[in-house]
């Protein structure tokens, strides 16, 4: 049996509060710190996503795809958990904040960060031993330098 308290705590029971967001009432400077901290975050899972690739090739001629694979999963989790954060703090500071151009400036770094990930990837999969050899030379160096952060 349980009781009520544990009944009122329990995921989805009615009167149950939400937890607080944790930037909530938090100086808009203290929001840009988090922001830039997740961007450190960022950069390193762009510098995980590098080496996991490079073993990945390295490790042929038997290549470990199962290994690479469950890598790139990990990154992937910690790019979605970033920019689901670095939403959310855009959405404080266009809205609660009333900060509509550092808002902008989020939304901005957002979206090149998502362009920067697809670049990877695909430069990734470009540089696959399967592909290698099947690239045009200024493509490649185009998409390099499209992935580079904030050139």
């Amino acid at each position: 049996m349980i009781t009520a308290e544990e009944a009122a705590s329990a995921p989805g029971a009615p009167g149950r509060a939400e937890p607080a967001w944790p930037w909530k009432g938090a100086p808009v400077h203290a929001l840009v710190q988090r922001i830039h901290q997740l961007q450190a975050e960022r950069a390193q899972a762009f510098r995980r996503l590098e080496e996991a690739h490079r073993q990945y090739v390295r490790s042929g001629p038997h290549y470990d795809f199962p290994r690479y694979r469950g890598s790139v999963h990990k990154v992937t989790q910690a790019f979605a958990a970033a920019s689901r954060e670095v939403l959310a703090l855009e959405a404080e500071l266009a809205g609660p904040r009333a900060q509509p151009l550092l808002a902008g400036h989020v939304r901005a770094l957002q979206q090149l960060e998502q362009t920067r990930l697809a670049t990877v990837a695909l430069l990734q999969l470009m540089g696959a031993p399967e592909l290698r050899g099947q690239e045009d030379a200024s493509q490649m160096h185009q998409l390099k330098m499209n992935s580079h952060p904030l050139l």
